[in-house]
């Protein structure tokens, strides 16, 4: 749905749709009141906002932290920076840097497009059902996707995990040019599906490892039909609602509630605003989330440390059998099927990336990270958008790795 930046993977001929391909995979908190920075009024004093800027004086490692931002900012020509780092639950900074329009400061609270995170939600809410005895990773869809080609050969698992051989329209040609035409297009699931299965399968279901959008618009599918439910309510009766994630949401239009980060790009040949683009092409309808960067840090922290998994299930989740898939052959490239390793490997709905969990979004001018290390108990949560003049690539995910270099150093959170 949207992209993660490896750096090895083949470009699309316009950036604005990096795909979550392993050119990304470079990708016990506290309680929710602890974890979110304290209330504060709204503009003119009516309402509340949860998700506000550090008290000053921050304190050395926040300031470091604010430093880094600064610097990475200036380096990468960005309009705005949303930023918050945690540390075993405890804030050590948040705030946004630059503008969201011209003369419209960028403030904490402001939502942007969170794409692929929706991926690890779906992904926990998944092996909270198997948790649950309601269906098993390893159950055949042809029950709930009978249409699927090889049906009775692909499973909840492959699905999840981008192991069913099946093409990425995201990097369909036919379908860059038709996206890049008319970005406003609503797309949907039937007709983003009929992308990759015009193509056969890149390999027999389960053998290989390769990502595809396609197979979480598939598994969102599946899962309506095993609970009979909205993916949203899905999400946020099992995931998003249970952390307190207020202001996370899935939005059936490409509206963005207020306040909005607004964002910008020049793919197109001209910078343009790209803020409501139509987002339906990213995932299935009901899976494309925005959010803001308090409640990102929240969720690197929950899905970061399997809170709302068994100890089993977390162990699946970071490794449900990926480790060892992949690699070049006859009928995949290197490019496609890319290997995965114990240091960087597609998990389940995340990325595992030197003992790093993550998601790192990118599209549609907006660029996305949330990143934890477990063994420090650190979260990072960045957002990011573009000048005419940002170069490209994952530019939240930059941010993250110097942020992670100082914080972490023995762990870096990606090779750089």
């Amino acid at each position: 749905m949207t992209r993660t930046s490896f750096r090895t993977r083949p470009r699309t001929r316009t950036g604005t749709r990096r795909a979550l391909l392993w050119a990304a995979l470079l990708a016990v908190t506290l309680q929710t009141t602890a974890a979110a920075p304290a209330f504060a009024e709204g503009p003119g004093g009516h309402g509340r906002r949860d998700c506000v800027r550090t008290e000053r004086p921050l304190d050395a490692q926040g300031r470091r932290v604010l430093e880094i931002t600064r610097k990475a900012k200036k380096d990468l020509r960005l309009k705005a920076v949303e930023l918050r780092v945690t540390v075993d639950g405890r804030e050590v900074v948040t705030d946004a840097l630059g503008e969201s329009m011209t003369g419209v400061p960028a403030e904490p609270d402001m939502h942007f497009r969170a794409g692929s995170v929706a991926f690890a939600h779906i992904g926990t809410a998944l092996l909270q059902l198997v948790q649950e005895r309601k269906v098993d990773l390893d159950d055949t869809v042809e029950r709930w996707l009978p249409d699927l080609p090889k049906a009775d050969r692909i499973t909840l698992r492959m699905l999840a995990t981008n192991t069913s051989g099946l093409h990425d329209y995201v990097t369909d040609p036919a379908f860059d040019a038709e996206l890049t035409a008319h970005p406003f297009r609503a797309w949907t699931p039937n007709q983003l599906l009929a992308y990759p299965l015009r193509h056969s399968f890149w390999y027999e279901p389960g053998t290989s490892w390769s990502y595809s959008h396609a197979n979480y618009v598939l598994l969102v599918k599946a899962l309506e039909k095993i609970t009979g439910v909205p993916i949203d309510r899905f999400v946020r009766e099992r995931v998003t609602g249970p952390l307190g994630m207020r202001d996370t949401r899935s939005n059936r239009s490409p509206d963005i509630p207020r306040p909005v980060l607004h964002a910008f790009l020049s793919d197109r040949g001209l910078y343009e605003e790209s803020t409501f683009w139509n987002p339906s092409w990213t995932t299935a309808p009901g899976a494309v989330i925005t959010t803001h960067i308090c409640d990102l840090a929240r969720s690197a922290e929950a899905i970061g440390s399997g809170e709302l998994l068994s100890p089993r299930a977390y162990r699946t989740f970071l490794n449900p059998g990926t480790v060892g898939l992949g690699g070049g052959t006859r009928t995949c490239p290197a490019s496609i099927c890319l290997k995965q390793t114990p240091a960087k490997h597609f998990g389940l709905g995340v990325l595992v990336l030197n003992g790093w969990v993550v998601q790192n979004p990118s599209f549609s001018g907006y660029a996305a990270i949330q990143a934890y290390l477990p063994s420090k108990r650190l979260a990072l949560a960045v957002s990011t958008t573009q000048t005419a003049t940002t170069p490209d690539g994952n530019t939240a995910q930059i941010i993250a790795d110097r942020i992670a270099a100082e914080l972490a150093p023995e762990t870096p959170l990606s090779d750089l």
